[in-house]
């Protein structure tokens, strides 16, 4: 999972895109031109009220108190010199202009140390969260008896760090297990949910002869703990130790890709099922689906987030019509071709992605 340390929340610069800083910049001349203009037109008028805004732009970039009341001091001392200059304005005026750089001053530096907090705060929880994530998602080996395995996950946004997709690549008994999901929602409540699911999977994948019925567990154990709104899509897959052929059982989730020797098939399972956790609504059951799996082929597992990114135009990510296109045999070289591709897509991710991809060497 392609996810960075966690470091402590502290206060750091507040990065601002080119835009803004622009906007800053020319609000910051507009002040320095009020300036030079109350000191060129004579002691009868003054333009001190515009100090105000002085506070209020240094909050606008900083997370530190000291931004703001350095400005406020600033413009104190301004309001003062320009009374100075200006002594035919009504000593009222200049206090007026003094008493509301003060307020602004006050009131900025209030919002600047509320924000700051509630970023602390957020921050703090948000570590928790992804600590106990990539606790849960145990890295993957690029190899597992004749399989060569890869996983990557990008986030729809850079400070969305806790996600609802999961992975697992069990060796049991039966074969390699491995699933792909995407538990509904995100934060604390996904996290607790994709451990239960986790859990769940790494004690039935080696204990249950059949992947329907590890699907059947994970979604009993779904139905128990949660209500009607929490559910997962996933897709189960087992891969026996000798043959030429992999089971699949899909969960409501997007049909994963295998392609072979140039050609790219989507397996669309027959008939659908529901989400883990939802099967007892239909009253149905996971039906398992054999595909054929020979050397050299690649099974692309992925969450919507990879298909529903859109480009500027609005049409989604073709994926199945990108992997054929692609050379790459290695499962590694592979999601890293079609991670890039999916950024130059254009539109960029309006959910998290994660793929997995299995490859049988041997």
């Amino acid at each position: 999972m392609a996810r960075g340390p966690y470091q402590h929340p502290g206060a750091p610069p507040l990065a601002l895109s080119r835009g803004a800083l622009c906007f800053l910049a020319m609000a910051y001349l507009l002040i320095a031109g009020c300036v030079v203009l109350d000191l060129t037109s004579g002691p009868q008028t003054t333009l001190a009220p515009v100090l105000a805004a002085l506070p209020v732009l240094a909050g606008a970039h900083s997370r530190r108190a000291r931004g703001p009341l350095a400005a406020g001091a600033l413009a104190i001392g301004l309001v003062f010199a320009l009374a100075a200059a200006n002594h035919g304005v009504p000593a009222l005026v200049h206090l007026t202009s003094a008493i509301t750089v003060l307020a602004v001053t006050f009131t900025s530096t209030g919002a600047v140390v509320l924000i700051t907090g509630r970023e602390r705060e957020l921050a703090r929880v948000r570590g928790v969260a992804e600590a106990a994530q990539s606790a849960l998602l145990r890295p993957v080996p690029p190899r597992i008896d004749r399989l060569r395995v890869a996983v990557r996950y990008v986030a729809a946004e850079a400070e969305a760090r806790i996600g609802g997709d999961l992975y697992e690549v069990v060796p049991t008994g039966h074969g390699v297990r491995v699933l792909l999901g995407d538990v509904r929602g995100k934060g604390l409540t996904a996290v607790e949910t994709a451990a239960d699911v986790l859990g769940v999977f790494r004690e039935a994948a080696r204990s249950e002869p059949g992947l329907d019925t590890v699907a059947a567990r994970l979604d009993g154990a779904l139905s128990r703990s949660g209500g009607s709104e929490d559910f997962v899509t996933a897709v189960l897959l087992t891969v026996p130790e000798d043959g030429d052929a992999a089971v699949l059982v899909n969960c409501g989730h997007p049909a994963p890709l295998l392609r072979r020797a140039g050609s790219v098939t989507e397996l669309t399972p027959r008939p659908p099922a529901p989400p883990l956790g939802l099967l007892a609504l239909t009253g149905d059951r996971y039906r398992p689906q054999t595909v054929p799996f020979h050397r050299g082929d690649l099974l692309l597992f992925f969450t919507d987030g990879v298909v529903e990114a859109r480009d500027r135009q609005g049409r989604f990510y073709p994926l199945a019509d990108r992997v054929r296109k692609m050379p790459e045999q290695d499962p590694d070289d592979l999601l890293d071709h079609v991670l890039a591709d999916l950024r130059s897509w254009g539109g960029g991710l309006g959910d998290d992605a994660a793929l997995l991809a299995v490859r049988r060497s041997r």
